[in-house]
Parts: structure tokens; sequence; C-alpha cells
């Protein structure tokens, strides 16, 4: 069954190429996901590939799913000598193909029903399978800027939990990361006057530096807040 018309996602990725050059936070993301890709890998919305690339010594086989016109060109170009690679110009849908991990980074927040995706995706898990995802936390945070670059909602873990519904699943584990620039994302929420897209570059230059503060205060409050949610679900 295809899924496409039901699946609603409003997002132009205007500021995707700022957050790649956020190296500092993507290497940090990724090494709370890392242990869990393995084998057989999908990732929906890889956007330029910038996650993909850290992973690719650690798959068999990756399929990647970007609707996005623009970058799904980048992707193919990218990784077109890759025989391992396979770049889809669509959502992710249901099939016979089973994936050991299934990987959304800051991509569910793009999705107008997220249950059915979810749902959609664990089925798609082989047996031990991880579905991992990253999405922005606290709806008390969310700004003109989260509906400018299409975001749906922020999540909380309780918030998620209710996204699963009936979905059956073995294990959920999640940590809340980046709690620098959670105090960022507040101040920029209530201080702000002009329009996101001012001295964005700048403005992710310097959150990207605080994570070096955020690593050690995650550790120390123990995972418990943070911009950003972190959740590995076990099949």
């Amino acid at each position: 069954m295809n899924f496409k018309k039901k699946i609603t996602l409003k997002y132009s990725g205007w500021e995707l190429n700022f957050f790649d050059n956020a190296k500092v936070f993507r290497n940090y993301q990724f090494n709370f996901i890392r242990k869990h890709i393995k084998g057989n890998v999908c990732e929906v919305g890889p956007g330029n590939g910038v996650i993909c690339d850290k992973y690719i010594y650690l798959s068999k086989k990756i399929s990647l799913f970007e609707k996005s016109k623009k970058t799904y060109p980048v992707l193919k170009k990218k990784y077109k000598h890759n025989k391992n690679i396979r770049v889809f110009n669509e959502y992710f849908k249901p099939s016979k193909e089973k994936f050991d991990s299934i990987i959304y980074l800051d991509v569910l927040e793009h999705i107008k029903n997220p249950t059915k995706e979810i749902k959609n995706a664990i089925g798609n898990l082989s047996q031990k399978g991880k579905l991992i995802i990253s999405v922005p936390a606290y709806q008390h945070l969310f700004s003109q800027f989260d509906k400018d670059v299409g975001h749906y909602r922020r999540y909380t873990i309780k918030s998620f939990l209710m996204q699963l519904n009936d979905t059956k699943y073995s294990n959920l584990d999640y940590h809340y990361i980046d709690s620098c620039g959670y105090f960022v994302s507040l101040a920029s929420k209530l201080l702000s006057k002009k329009s996101y897209k001012s001295n964005f570059k700048l403005k992710i230059f310097i959150w990207n530096f605080l994570v070096h503060f955020s690593k050690v205060l995650d550790f120390f409050t123990f995972y418990t807040f943070g911009k950003s949610l972190v959740i590995i679900i076990s099949k």
C-alpha cells in the first residue's frame, strides 16, 4: 500500500546547510545513536547525507528516502559510485524489506501525522531492529522559527509515547541532550523580535560552540533536559 497521499511534509530546507555545518552538535548527536546502527539501514529525510557519511562503515546496505527535490539530486550524485547505497525520491512506505536500523533525525517534527509513520517504521524493522529518532524538545520552546522551518510540534517523552498508542515494541530508551541549546532557544524565543533568518549563520556558530559546554552539563544533569530528544525503540 502506498501512503504518499496520507503523509504531509511541509519543508523547504532553507536552514539545512547551516545545521549541517554545526559539526560539534552533529558529532555529539551521532555519539548517542552509533551503537544502534548496523546491517541493513534505512534513513528517512537524510538531507545532504551528513549523518549517513558517519555510519557508512557500520552498514552493509543503506536505503535513503529523501522526498525533497532540492536535496535528492545532491544525494544521487554524492553516492552514485557506492553500490551499497540506494536513494529514493519518495516518502518512506511499508514494504517486504526489513531493516536492522531505521533513522529519523530531525524529521518527525515535519510530519503532520507521526503515529502512522512510527507504526509503519516499526513494522519494517527486523527482529531486534532499532528505530532511531531525534526530535526538538519541549512544546513551550515552539517559536516562529519552528513555523518557518515547517515544524508541526516539539516533543517531550510523554507526548512522544502518546504517538505510539497500541504499537508493539520491546524496549524504549531516551536522552534529552544539548542543555545549553535549551536556554539559547528559550532566550531566542523570548527576546528576539527580528526574523530568525537574520544573522542565522552567526547564531548557529555560537550555538554550535556552546554544545561543548552542553556535553558537560548534560552529563551532570543525567540527560534530563535539553534542546533535543533522542529516542531508541527496539522491536
